[in-house]
């Protein structure tokens, strides 16, 4: 809170942010910046006016042999695969072939308070059944091999409940697992098979599917991490493991259309969407809800490995989103605020990667309190080390980092500064204002 009251005083009602001359170069400048300090790679689209408006590509999808990805090049979506799951289970109870007060028990009796837990508690998360995947050192043990239904219930059976089932809601992939089997036995076909003959093929969709491996050769990226400032390729979770709760491959624009046609009930039901959409203790079944600027979108995220991926749809304004990456060294909320700002016409900042090393004798010459009579405080610039520390009265401090010479950022608050220790001068600049400002 305190940073946002330093940054209205800062900027008053100063227009923030790279504004876009053409509709989307700010965003091919903001991801190939990304790209080339090795913070991103992945795939983005942009739905509105009834059309794929952006649809970019960043990276490679292997790092041994440079392949870079195209607009069919498939990603784990890790966690949205609970979306499809949850059209599955709708789609199955409109057949008649399920409904919500169902209990577990009918399944899987081993399963503790398994003839409280509901289809519905399975679906917001509130089964109290513990998340498979929390035991990080046990899960790491097994997660790159087949694993059977028979094994998974086994392991899943020996949790002891978080809570009573439907009186609070805790995220958990056993949830989704435990749904996905229970879809296996009601359509009497593999998991795969069902995404397939349910969803994929009806809208379509020909780069989404069950994976169990990933193969480069059916144009399938995988996923990488940093280590010592490079990308390393990250090892790959099974698909048996995961099923319905991580295993699905996708791509932005699959995704997209997934998702319209999902709002505009081409798959399910409205009623059945509304029960999707209705949230409890931040849940919905298989929805996330979530805000920008005035606008209200449905969506989830995923992660799986070094794979990360979101996406949103608007319902009010028939416009969506959608981020697949198999490489991240950057917050993931960054790339979504600039994504949004991009969709909606809003100007955004882009980051400085670059870097420079000032003397203490020169980070002397930057000390002091500067102030403008058209500028709305004063600032105090101290310093740290190799930083600069910026202070506004009480608010606050601003740590500064240098990228060349005489020249500072900030890249949370999207704010450089300039010195000009001739003239005994600075300059700070947001978005498209600058202000100058004299030593005192």
């Amino acid at each position: 809170m305190k940073r946002n009251f330093l940054l209205l005083i800062l900027i008053s009602a100063i227009n923030i942010g790279f504004t876009q001359t053409t509709e989307f170069n700010g965003l091919n400048v903001y991801f190939n910046g990304l790209q080339a300090n090795n913070k991103f790679m992945g795939s983005v689209a942009i739905y509105k006016a009834n059309k794929i408006v952006y649809s970019n590509q960043f990276g490679f999808k292997t790092i041994e042999t440079k392949d870079v990805p195209d607009e069919n090049t498939k990603y784990r979506i890790g966690s949205i695969s609970k979306t499809f799951t949850t059209v599955l289970i709708f789609k199955a109870i409109e057949k008649g072939s399920l409904n919500l007060s169902e209990t577990l028990d009918t399944y899987f009796p081993s399963i503790k308070n398994a003839k409280k837990i509901t289809i519905s508690n399975l679906l917001n998360h509130r089964s109290g059944i513990p998340s498979f995947t929390d035991k990080k050192d046990a899960y790491l043990s097994f997660n790159t091999q087949f694993k059977a239904e028979k094994e998974m219930i086994t392991m899943v059976s020996e949790y002891q409940s978080d809570f009573e089932p439907d009186t609070q809601a805790s995220y958990s992939n056993s949830n989704y697992l435990l749904l996905s089997y229970i879809l296996e036995k009601v359509f009497d076909k593999s998991f795969g098979q069902i995404v397939t003959d349910e969803i994929s093929k009806p809208l379509n969709l020909g780069n989404t599917y069950y994976a169990e491996r990933l193969s480069a050769q059916n144009n399938e990226a995988y996923s990488f991490v940093i280590r010592k400032k490079r990308w390393k390729q990250e090892t790959q979770t099974h698909g048996s493991i995961g099923l319905g709760a991580g295993s699905l491959v996708s791509t932005p624009v699959d995704l997209i259309q997934f998702s319209q046609a999902l709002f505009q009930g081409k798959i399910i039901s409205n009623e059945s969407l509304k029960k999707m959409k209705t949230i409890r203790d931040k849940f919905g079944m298989g929805l996330f809800q979530t805000n920008y600027f005035d606008s209200t979108s449905f969506g989830h995220n995923g992660g799986i490995d070094g794979f990360v991926s979101m996406f949103r749809y608007f319902p009010e304004n028939d416009m969506a989103f959608a981020v697949t990456s198999n490489g991240l060294d950057c917050d993931f909320n960054a790339i979504e605020t600039v994504v949004v700002k991009s969709m909606f016409n809003k100007p955004f900042d882009i980051p400085i990667f670059s870097s420079y090393e000032h003397s203490s004798k020169q980070l002397n010459t930057y000390l002091g309190t500067y102030s403008s009579p058209s500028f709305p405080v004063k600032l105090k610039v101290t310093k740290l080390k190799k930083r600069l520390i910026v202070n506004v009265a009480s608010q606050e401090p601003m740590l500064f980092d240098a990228y060349e010479k005489n020249k500072f950022k900030l890249d949370a608050a999207g704010m450089v500064i300039e010195f000009f220790p001739d003239k005994n001068e600075m300059a700070i600049t947001q978005g498209s204002q600058t202000n100058v400002l004299q030593k005192e």
